[in-house]
């Protein structure tokens, strides 16, 4: 008799012991499980709306030289390069601007070469949009480690100096500059005329692979609330589309795209 309630009583505890670790393990997931789910939700309640986007990207390729000396037959470059100017256009997908879709502070920041041309010394800059396709090379607003822009809601604006419009009517411009591809080159055959565009990759012996190059960087947006945006756009200027290359001369291409601000505070 001694014996047998002994035995209940082990089972008993036994029992005992594995309702609690049970017990333990059942809600512990259930507290991990709605963790998970506020932070899902949390995170979907910020980005159920699209605020901003990118749904269009413009590049212009081209190229030139400086110091150009003709003596005789010969011709030679002394800095053979190539830009790329590129309009990244910011849509804020309303009609109305109200302080959700406007902008306040606009940085971009993490600029990363995923891919360097073995030709020439790469660089990127803001470029004013009224020289967008123009033999014009911004030096003086190099982006390297970050750039800020202004935000202006006039309806004119100096745009020499990083600046967007709070609305978003003016697109982001850089210019991709790739200098030294060819220096102090000579050019002997000068039987047909030269033209200071692409067609100088071709007399110089460039081959576009050589160019080609890919990056990425961070836009960073602040719009009126205070809520913050980010999106990684990367890109590729480009040297030919299928049909055309800089062989050719300059280079328009225009590529539709669907980059989307994810809210991150």
């Amino acid at each position: 008799m001694k014996k047998n309630r002994i035995v209940f009583i082990s089972i008993f505890v036994m029992a005992v012991i594995i309702f609690v670790v049970l017990s333990v393990y059942v809600l512990g997931m259930f507290f991990n499980k709605s963790n998970c789910e506020e932070e899902y939700l949390d995170f979907a309640s910020k980005n159920e709306n699209t605020i901003f986007s990118i749904n269009k990207i413009v590049f212009f390729s081209n190229c030139n030289a400086k110091n150009k000396n003709a003596v005789a037959s010969n011709f030679t470059l002394e800095n053979l390069y190539q830009f790329t100017d590129i309009a990244i256009f910011l849509n804020n997908n309303n009609d109305e601007n109200n302080f959700e879709n406007t902008l306040k502070n606009v940085r971009l920041e993490n600029l990363q070469f995923v891919e360097k041309p073995s030709l020439g010394t790469p660089k990127l800059a803001y470029k004013n949009i009224n020289s967008f396709a123009e033999n014009i090379l911004p030096e003086e607003n190099i982006f390297d480690k970050e750039l800020n822009f202004s935000i202006s809601s006039n309806d004119t604006e100096d745009l020499s100096t990083p600046t967007l419009y709070n609305n978003c009517a003016n697109p982001i411009v850089l210019s991709y500059i790739n200098e030294n591809i060819k220096t102090d080159y000579t050019i002997t055959d000068t039987s047909s005329p030269i033209t200071y565009d692409g067609s100088l990759l071709k007399k110089c012996g460039v081959l576009l692979t050589s160019l080609n190059c890919k990056f990425s960087f961070d836009i960073i947006i602040t719009n009126n609330l205070d809520q913050e945006f980010k999106c990684t756009v990367f890109l590729e200027p480009p040297v030919e589309n299928g049909e055309k290359s800089l062989y050719d001369g300059a280079l328009t291409i225009t590529k539709n795209c669907n980059y989307t601000f994810i809210r991150y505070k």
